[in-house]
């Protein structure tokens, strides 16, 4: 019976969400496996990978084979390196003592490259925010600012009115005055 590490699909549509699994090569994709090793969420950023190391590396030492994206995951999360390590200490490459500082030292590393990403996405994030509520304020001052001009507009508007409809008053108050004063002569 060949052995595959790869993906069996769950989740929504649009909303993948796999379970990483060793199951018969033969097997339908979401059908029937032999052991659930982890899960891979490719819908957050960075993706989520839990996997139990352990027993990945079993199924990889009695001779599963990943399948491409499934291979990925595995080096994404250092399996097949401590697969090669283990292997050069069993041909006596290198002691086991050394082969354990190989992997912690790749382990700190992608460890610190994953924390710096999700720091850089947190900070783009934050930065993004920012300048969508600096747009919305300029917006909203330039709005302020136009509504100010349409209100001092109005308001220059009924000054002219009133002083229209004063002078208007004005030559009639003269006009009704004069004829007042000539009967007050005669």
């Amino acid at each position: 019976m060949a052995v595959k590490i790869r993906l069996a699909r769950h989740g929504k549509k649009n909303n993948a969400f796999f379970h990483i699994v060793a199951a018969d090569s033969r097997s339908p994709r979401d059908g029937r496996f032999i052991e659930k090793i982890g899960t891979y969420n490719p819908n957050t950023n960075p993706a989520t990978i839990e996997l139990d190391s352990e027993s990945a590396l079993k199924w990889l030492k009695n001779g599963a084979q990943p399948t491409d994206t499934c291979r990925r995951i595995l080096s994404y999360k250092g399996i097949l390196l401590k697969k090669h390590l283990e292997e050069g200490v069993k041909k006596g490459a290198l002691t086991q003592e050394a082969a354990d500082q190989k992997w912690a030292a790749w382990m700190a590393e992608k460890e610190q490259k994953i924390s710096a990403k999700k720091s850089e996405l947190a900070q783009t994030s934050r930065n993004a925010k920012k300048s969508a509520i600096e747009a919305e304020s300029k917006a909203k001052e330039e709005k302020a600012k136009l509504v100010a001009e349409k209100k001092a507009a109005e308001a220059m508007k009924a000054q002219e009115a009133i002083a229209e409809a004063a002078a208007e008053e004005a030559p009639e108050a003269e006009a009704s005055a004069a004829p007042a004063e000539e009967t007050q002569e005669a």
